[in-house]
């Protein structure tokens, strides 16, 4: 459940009492069925009820199970969860080249995008600051970051296609947009986390290097989720000519990598919808360390109830 750690570790010795316990009562148990000899049943034991031996086992098997999660409790344990962040900034970085009009996502990879990127609009947490970054043979800020969601989504639909890709201008200009975040007003000194969402089919074919890129981003500490968007059969009409435009992984994956980011495909809008999600979950979510002593309690309460219940049917006769 946890990778767990203990804020008094010394306290775990107490768990040498189970390997005692239950070896003194497999000795009992023992003991019990030599010393047994076959005899009459008399009247006053069929009145009686009788004891079970799984019922028994039940009972001890969950008594010392409750004993060693109130121990680990007492351990003080601290585990690594996920709490929600309070600010951050996202930067969405969208290709707008003229390969986004394939149509091998329906009815182009531009247009399925747009949609998409509407919806992870709405899952990004209130507080955070959003920005639009567009790249093609040049990269734009089209929004600096802001909570003003109304003119990131207009701005999102407004985006139209050009010539050429540069993935790495796309990455620098996200990375300018970011150090644009206003400070928190009630903590001006503190720098909110950053993040970059870049959404391209690849193949940079402009400098600046999209790895070059990328190592900067990591240098300064801001993530980029890659979203490889297509399939490897899109193409687009150039003077009733067909041209291939498949999509590149390779290079978005490597971007991911070497940012300390996380790379996706997408090869439909459903696709990329859920990866979206994917990225919003782990953009709005920090890990931290948290002592857990409730969760192992609570373990250890369920277990004696267990016990209880289990002590109470050996002597009880159920309807």
């Amino acid at each position: 459940m946890f990778d767990l750690e203990f804020m008094r570790p010394e306290r775990l010795w107490w768990l040498a009492m189970i390997p005692l316990l239950v070896g003194l009562y497999v000795f009992l148990l023992w003991r019990r069925r030599r010393k047994s000899r076959p005899h009459a049943i008399t009247n006053l034991e069929r009145v009686l009820p009788k004891q079970q031996a799984w019922k028994r086992h039940v009972a001890v098997g969950a008594a010392v199970l409750a004993l060693a999660a109130l121990n680990v409790a007492f351990a003080q344990p601290k585990g690594e969860v996920e709490v929600p962040r309070e600010r951050a900034t996202v930067v969405l970085a969208m290709d707008v080249s003229r390969s986004m009009l394939a149509g091998d996502v329906s009815p182009n990879r531009l247009i399925a995008a747009k949609a998409a990127a509407q919806d992870f609009l709405e899952m990004i947490p209130a507080g955070f600051n959003v920005s639009l970054v567009s790249f093609a043979g040049y990269a734009t800020i089209l929004v600096p970051p802001t909570t003003d969601r109304g003119v990131v989504s207009a701005s999102i639909e407004s985006l139209e296609v050009a010539p050429s890709t540069a993935i790495g201008e796309g990455i620098y200009s996200s990375l300018d947009a970011i150090a644009q975040a206003p400070p928190d007003p009630d903590d001006p000194d503190r720098v909110a986390p950053g993040a970059i969402v870049l959404l391209s089919d690849g193949y940079s074919n402009l400098p600046r290097p999209s790895d070059q890129a990328a190592r900067e981003a990591k240098k300064q500490g801001i993530p980029i989720y890659t979203i490889a968007y297509g399939t490897p059969n899109g193409y687009v009409e150039t003077d009733g000519r067909r041209e291939p435009v498949p999509y590149n992984p390779a290079e978005l994956s490597q971007i991911a990598r070497l940012s300390g980011g996380k790379a996706f495909t997408a090869g439909s809008e459903g696709e990329l919808k859920q990866v979206y999600s994917s990225i919003a979950r782990q953009v709005g979510y920090m890990k931290v360390d948290q002592e857990v002593t409730e969760a192992y309690a609570g373990f250890a309460l369920a277990f004696a109830v267990l016990a209880a219940i289990a002590v109470i049917s050996l002597g009880a006769r159920w309807p």
